[in-house]
């Protein structure tokens, strides 16, 4: 039965001071996001959070947490907090993984770490369940299945998962730890929890820096597909302009179109040793798993790099250097993504509204990855329950708090265009637009020097003309060497 959704009026929300205080006790640990990664000296401990606020008696659950200490002696008494993206992934494992970007910022201040409630090691909801779920390549009638057998399996009411939830445990770690305010940094999910923590808690909020911006007020899902299609004509645009790249696939659309209509109408299996595990593996290779390979590969500037190669092998019979793509980006996202958490947020912050996205069904029919996406949200959240919703969540955030916002030119999910509807109402905000570049811009060139320049003086812009003609995308892969020398 399809469940009602559950809308609670922010007035309705203890805010975490109507809690009792708590202190928290951090002893040394490692933080690692796993191979290659190395470990990061920490001082890490367990905050016990209500699992839902309203009831500071009832259930509770542990949430963890690690600050990364400042190498100044003396740090500013507002530290950084990175927000990881998904919906689902840890903030620790993000943090591990990217945290050379942060370095200049941790000369002067403390990195405080929380693994939002539902991902890593905070009361995770994690379902043994495909994770090609997530990337819509399930039929409906599998994904009601599997999001059946997920909501059966939780620990926990998902209903307290969401992003209203989570940022009164950002809000209560803030007074636990004696900070005066947080500087914040979230990455695409995480750039809305950044939002609405400053809207939330403008008091608690010195700058925020938005990297893949997801706006309030929109609702994704929907234009997921038709943001993938124009990042890959952008990446076929840029190859034809490429000498190199326009010499060695000079029909480059071409053998895309025939290598979709190939698995489309019958998938191609595929055996190859799996690249995390090294036994074999058989992958049936069908036209979901190649659009999901396709939009997963376009985040990044460096995979991007590989896709006409990939294509033109695919279209001469060759496709072990696609499906090894494939096996990696499946195991990334199984490792990555609690899925109950991702499923909490969606269905109850994204999929009501998708009526509202003015996104028609013959748009999605001309993108290779059609609407399955948007129908395999929609159908889990047909029955997944909705959670707890602030009043206002939607709307553009307003406060006076400098914002910097990070945009990537060729960003398959969260274009630059984001950033100016987030933008709309911001008192202070500087944007920033990474040319050729992808989701994600913490990483790229002098971002890591803009964003240290932010954090330090929010009110001067950090932002210099030059700095944006340092950013280059890699070059295209011509052959298993690489780009042409």
């Amino acid at each position: 039965m399809k469940s009602s959704f559950l809308f609670v009026p922010a007035l309705l929300l203890l805010s975490a001071t109507t809690l009792p205080a708590q202190t928290l006790d951090l002893e040394d640990c490692r933080i690692n996001a796993g191979a290659p990664y190395p470990g990061i000296k920490a001082r890490c401990g367990t905050f016990v959070r209500p699992l839902d606020p309203a009831s500071p008696d009832g259930e509770t659950i542990e949430l963890f947490v690690a600050v990364v200490p400042a190498q100044s002696l003396e740090p500013a008494p507002d530290p950084l907090v990175p927000i990881a993206g998904g919906p689902g992934q840890a903030s620790s494992d993000f943090y591990a993984a990217t945290a050379n970007a942060f370095e200049r910022i941790r000369r002067d201040r403390d990195i405080v770490l929380l693994d939002q409630r539902g991902t890593g090691q905070s009361a995770p909801l994690d379902c043994e369940i495909d994770e090609e779920i997530v990337s819509g390549q399930m039929s409906l009638e599998q994904t009601r299945a599997e999001t059946e057998k997920c909501l059966a399996a939780l620990p926990h009411d998902p209903r307290f998962f969401t992003t209203s939830v989570a940022v009164t445990d950002l809000e209560a770690l803030r007074e636990a730890l004696g900070y005066t305010q947080f500087n914040l940094y979230g990455i695409s999910y995480g750039s809305r929890v950044a939002q609405h923590f400053a809207r939330r808690y403008p008091g608690s909020t010195r700058s925020v820096i938005l990297d893949g911006v997801v706006p309030p007020q929109i609702a994704l899902g929907p234009a997921i597909a038709t943001e993938a299609q124009r990042a890959l004509e952008a990446i076929f645009d840029r190859c034809a302009e490429d000498t190199a790249c326009a010499a060695r696939f000079p029909d480059l659309p071409q053998r895309f179109a025939a290598v979709e209509a190939q698995v489309t109408a019958e998938p191609v299996s595929v055996t190859l040793p799996n690249p995390v595990t090294g036994a074999a593996e058989t992958v049936d290779f069908g036209g979901d798993q190649f659009a999901g390979s396709i939009r997963l590969l376009s985040y990044h500037p460096s995979t991007v790099a590989l896709i006409p190669f990939l294509v033109d092998q695919a279209a001469d019979g060759n496709f072990q250097p696609l499906g090894a793509q494939y096996l990696m980006i499946s195991s990334s996202l199984s490792e990555s993504l609690s899925i109950g958490m991702h499923n909490a947020v969606m269905c109850t912050e994204d999929a009501p509204y998708f009526d509202g996205e003015a996104v028609t069904d013959e748009q999605l029919a001309a993108t290779y990855m059609g609407p399955l996406l948007r129908d395999a949200m929609a159908e889990m959240c047909a029955i997944w329950p909705a959670g707890v919703l602030d009043d206002g969540f939607k709307e553009p955030l307003a406060t006076d708090s400098p914002v910097l916002l990070l945009s990537g030119e060729a960003d398959p999910i969260t274009p630059p265009e984001y950033a100016d509807l987030a933008a709309v109402d911001l008192s202070t905000a500087y944007l920033h637009t990474g040319e050729k570049q992808g989701h994600g811009q913490a990483p790229r060139g002098c971002v890591p020097d803009v964003m240290a320049d932010f954090v330090a003086s929010p009110d001067v812009s950090p932002i210099e003309d030059d700095c944006l003609l340092r950013q280059h995308a890699m070059p295209f892969f011509i052959d298993f060497s690489g780009p042409s020398p």
